[in-house]
């Protein structure tokens, strides 16, 4: 069998390109410069036309911290009624409080909304003031996926603490390392958190997904 690579992409392009090189998952954003924020309508509905893949969506409306008003609240209700109309997989989703803990209240209502959509806990978790007590939030809250780089620029620099997480979780909620893989870190990383899947964007120095890459990191 091959890794389960989820391929983080920003166009059609990308998405072509993700599917193409064996990845197993989309995730699908936009403006990664940012860290990601919302795609458009126009770009998921043209990725939902054409991807064989399972689709998930990060919902996020805007870079910066992971300390939502009201408003922006409205803006990701409206972003998961948008990923429900056009039948995506999952949403990527993340929200802290002031104090650097998991704002459970904030999550609960949008997980909610999302069902009976996948849920995927982003990097926000990495910017928590506690893994370990946010891990048993993330898990309490019922969510599918933990995205996270162990709280370090990248997952490789993280896989300590990515071990731990993964030890931890045990079959409760599947931790996925992401930031940096590429292929000449993922076996390590591999071997090294016992981790089962993987998160990527898998981009060459033109700035786009490429294939080639993503069949690196999907092959054992």
């Amino acid at each position: 069998m091959a890794r389960f690579i989820e391929c983080c992409c920003t166009s059609l392009l990308d998405v072509r390109e993700a599917v193409y090189g064996g990845a197993s998952r989309i995730e699908l954003c936009e403006e990664l410069s940012i860290g990601g924020v919302t795609p458009s309508r126009e770009l998921l509905s043209s990725v939902m036309q054409e991807c064989p893949l399972p689709v998930n969506v990060l919902v996020r409306p805007r870079g910066g911290d992971f300390v939502f008003s009201a408003e922006e609240r409205a803006q990701m209700l409206e972003s998961i009624k948008m990923c429900k109309e056009l039948q995506v997989n999952g949403v990527v989703i993340g929200a802290l409080r002031q104090d650097g803990s998991i704002d459970t209240n904030l999550m609960r209502e949008l997980i909610a909304a999302a069902r009976p959509l996948k849920v995927t806990f982003h990097r926000a978790f990495d910017l928590c003031n506690d893994a370990r007590k946010g891990l048993e939030d993330v898990i309490s809250l019922g969510c599918d996926i933990l995205l996270s780089s162990g709280q370090k620029d990248s997952a490789y620099e993280g896989r300590a603490l990515l071990a731990e997480l993964v030890s931890q979780a045990g079959d409760r909620i599947i931790i996925m390392p992401g930031a940096g893989v590429c292929p000449s870190n993922i076996l390590d990383l591999e071997q090294s958190t016992r981790a089962s899947e993987f998160h990527g964007s898998a981009r060459s120095q033109k700035g786009h997904t490429d294939r080639n890459i993503v069949s690196q990191l999907v092959e054992l």
